[in-house]
């Protein structure tokens, strides 16, 4: 042998290296078969086009790329490239991150390994040739294993990041100024930056929401409420159809009917009523284990990837006395598709029927009977209930109404077992019976809100319901709250409606209400308003809160005292003055009068 290379391993035979090698005298070479029908060239293609053969050529490629214009070294290119990759300084796929990514690619790092790994590059890259290649599942990005609830702690967590980030950076460019012997910490250390991070977020946020408080409903509808908008999120009038669409993922996980009609609609959505938010923010809907066409009472909470593996029953299947499926075929839910199948084969029932709505449709009675269209009105309009001053339950209700009002914190529950104590229209004192615990007090005093203003303006007041020497069970309701009535939620009043026509004066929806209704206030509310007055000091003087005001009748100023502000008891009406304040006021011109 020469020494002489002929050709590289890996080279693509051509003609011309055939006639090489046949005058090199060579009769046969080792060949590498490639599966060319099932397999992309990608690979082979992009190694033909790249024209570094080293792994030092390729890092001072994309040193020169990323710094152009500065010297590579192979140390400077190497840390470079490890700081983009490989430093968790740098990113943090975080826990989610990391299971997310195991799942979909088959992988078995520890959700403690939140940077990338060389397997996982390799990984991902032989996914997408699979998928170019026509196999595997492309991802549907709204599927809710896909989709994520960032709650409060975790937005105020990355706020709070930001802020320490602000700070570091001033630390480090003032240690670099001063002399680091004599420093003390104080003088490095300014708290502002991330005080003010977090002051913005509570007060500025998109997400950070004043509360809708007219009535308990709204109240829980509010706290129980995802949203797809805000930091980080989508914007209206990016947002398409499909992100907007009810997926089959949100099937006892969020309300397909209560979202609003606006703009909004499909991007503001209802947590469903079992759902709940597992520690990797995916939403998690029960589940009651089927064991060989057995229908169990354990529990088991699913997240939608989970859930696509088993075959779901509904929660209205007959069942006989022994808990197995009457009938021979079972309408199933599987992997998004809906399917008959044995009751052998089914591995998990629905809960409830009323699961899979949220809290606001479920207090509608014989929802199934309903066009969906009207049902979101109504579950939107419930919210919109002013709390009237005699609040009445509903004759027919769904059996959701003690919940709402309960979880709320409307209505007060009792926090132990025990007897009333004293009871006045501002608190309530339980003496404990069954406390086993010395250290602990034994009694239980609850206060009750009597008249507060809530947000909006809509009147907060709790009843007692019990008297002295009651006995009570720990969970009692033992005060009623606004719009509910004997621990149960009453957002309106029973009255004895006529569907019927009367001389045309409730053509379509006109309503013709009787005198009683109003004389006997059934629906009368009570509403609290607040009204602000400042005096301030004006260059020309302080301006003054009085009585006596020019210009002004004796008539109109009759229900001020003698500071100038509106007596307690004094029955006002629209237009009233509520206080006199005078303004000191510079040199006006003359009038025409006056100069006459």
């Amino acid at each position: 042998a020469t020494g002489e290379i002929h050709a590289e391993a890996g080279e693509e035979i051509t003609e011309k290296l055939l006639k090489v090698l046949e005058e090199a005298g060579y009769n046969e070479i080792p060949i590498l078969d490639i599966d060319h029908v099932n397999t992309g060239a990608y690979i082979r293609n992009t190694l033909a086009v790249d024209k570094n053969v080293t792994r030092e050529d390729a890092l001072f490629d994309i040193y020169r790329v990323m710094r152009p214009g500065e010297p590579p070294t192979i140390d400077s290119a190497q840390a470079m490239f490890h700081s983009l990759f490989f430093d968790p300084e740098r990113y943090d796929l975080s826990a989610v991150g990391r299971v997310k990514m195991n799942m979909r690619l088959d992988l078995d790092a520890e959700d403690t390994v939140r940077i990338l790994r060389r397997e996982d590059i390799l990984s991902v890259i032989r996914t997408l040739v699979e998928l170019r290649d026509g196999k595997g599942e492309i991802d549907d990005i709204d599927h809710l294993g896909n989709r994520r609830v960032r709650s409060v702690g975790e937005l105020m967590e990355n706020q709070y990041r930001v802020g320490l980030l602000r700070m570091e950076r001033a630390i480090k460019e003032r240690m670099s100024s001063v002399d680091i012997d004599t420093v003390m910490p104080q003088d490095l250390i300014n708290a502002k930056p991330v005080a003010a991070a977090v002051r913005e977020f509570f007060g500025s946020s998109q997400l950070s929401q004043f509360m809708d408080q007219t009535n308990p409903l709204s109240e829980i509808t509010h706290k129980r409420r995802l949203s797809a908008l805000g930091p980080g999120g989508l914007t209206r009038e990016r947002a398409g159809f499909e992100v907007r669409d009810v997926h089959p993922t949100h099937y006892g996980r969020i309300c397909p009917i209560e979202t609003p009609e606006g703009p909004n609609i499909g991007l503001i959505n209802s947590l469903a009523t079992f759902a709940r938010v597992n520690k990797y923010g995916f939403i998690e809907a029960p589940y009651r284990r089927v064991t060989d066409g057995h229908v169990t009472d354990e529990v088991v909470y699913l997240s939608a990837m989970e859930e696509g593996k088993y075959h779901v029953a509904q929660a209205n299947i007959p069942l006989d006395a022994n808990g197995r499926f009457e009938e021979d075929l079972i309408v199933c839910r599987h992997a998004g598709d809906v399917l008959l199948v044995s009751p052998d084969r089914v591995d998990f029932m629905d809960v409830s029927p009323k699961q899979l709505v949220s809290v606001a449709a479920a207090l509608i009675p014989f929802l199934e009977n309903d066009d969906a269209n009207r049902a979101l009105m109504g579950s939107n309009m419930q919210r919109q209930a002013v709390p009237l001053v005699r609040s009445q339950a509903p004759l027919v209700g769904t059996g959701m109404e003690a919940v709402v009002a309960r979880d709320s914190g409307a209505a007060i529950a009792a926090r132990r077992t025990g007897v009333i104590d004293q009871v006045d229209a501002t608190r309530i004192v339980i003496r404990a019976t069954e406390e086993a615990d010395p250290s602990k007090s034994g009694v239980d005093i609850y206060r009750l809100m009597k008249f507060q203003r809530s947000n909006q303006s809509t009147c907060i007041n709790q009843r007692p319901l019990v008297r002295v020497g009651d006995q009570v069970n720990k969970g009692d309701i033992i005060a009623d709250g606004p719009s509910t009535e004997l621990g149960e939620l009453a957002l309106g009043r029973n009255v004895l409606v006529a569907f019927m026509p009367w001389n045309g004066y409730n053509f379509e929806d006109s309503i013709l209400l009787s005198e009683n209704i109003v004389k006997e206030d059934v629906f009368t509310s009570i509403h609290i308003e607040e009204f602000e007055a400042m005096a301030r000091d004006t260059k020309l003087g302080p301006e003054e809160i009085t009585r006596d005001i020019p210009n002004v009748s004796e008539e109109a100023l009759k229900n001020l005292d003698e500071a100038g502000i509106v007596y307690i008891g004094a029955e006002v009406r629209a237009g009233d003055i509520l206080v006199g304040k005078i303004t000191p006021k510079g040199e006006s011109p003359m009038t025409p009068e006056e100069k006459l």
